[in-house]
């Protein structure tokens, strides 16, 4: 079987209206994928920068997987959230991207959004917080569903991530 070994970090977020953030993220691939080590989901620390605009995680990523074919290739799913001052977590916005299919190390910026609800829940979550989020989270990564949704950009995830294919030459996919 190919192998495919994704190797790097979620460096980090910028472009927040706030301070005191953290990522939950995943990786979702299709059916002819087999994860033979690593974790496909985890949650950062949560960072709060005192002088910086960006919100440093370092959070390392170390996935290992063998393929029967390039369909399903492994897409990374995002969510950064912010801690306020009493504990409560915040939702500021869903990103996905898929991970690069050329071998190599590649520097990532990952653009999030976040649903923008009602002109009540809007009201509501500029003095109560909170706000309206996804049910499911396969909407962040996969179907058309996604685009009839109304949005809010906000800031960008840094992410370095390192791909070594092996074995691809063998199924005829040429790796450059």
């Amino acid at each position: 079987m190919a192998e495919v070994h994704i190797i790097g970090q979620i460096i980090g977020a910028s472009g927040f209206p706030q301070h005191s953030l953290f990522c939950k993220w995943g990786v979702h691939t299709g059916g002819a994928w087999k994860l033979l080590s690593g974790v496909v989901e985890g949650q950062t620390q949560v960072d709060h920068p005192q002088n910086d605009d960006m919100a440093f995680w370092s959070h390392p990523i170390d996935m290992h997987f063998a393929t029967k074919g390039l369909q399903g290739w492994p897409k990374l799913h995002l969510q950064v959230w912010h801690q306020d001052t009493f504990g409560r977590n915040e939702l500021y916005g869903y990103s996905f991207l898929h991970i690069p299919s050329t071998p190599g190390t590649h520097s990532l910026l990952s653009p999030t959004w976040r649903p923008l609800g009602t002109w009540q829940e809007q009201i509501c979550q500029m003095f109560v917080g909170g706000g309206p989020q996804l049910k499911s989270s396969s909407l962040i990564y996969g179907g058309s569903d996604r685009y009839r949704l109304q949005t809010v950009a906000m800031g960008q995830v840094h992410l370095q991530l390192t791909v070594i294919l092996r074995n691809f030459e063998r199924y005829g996919v040429e790796c450059s």
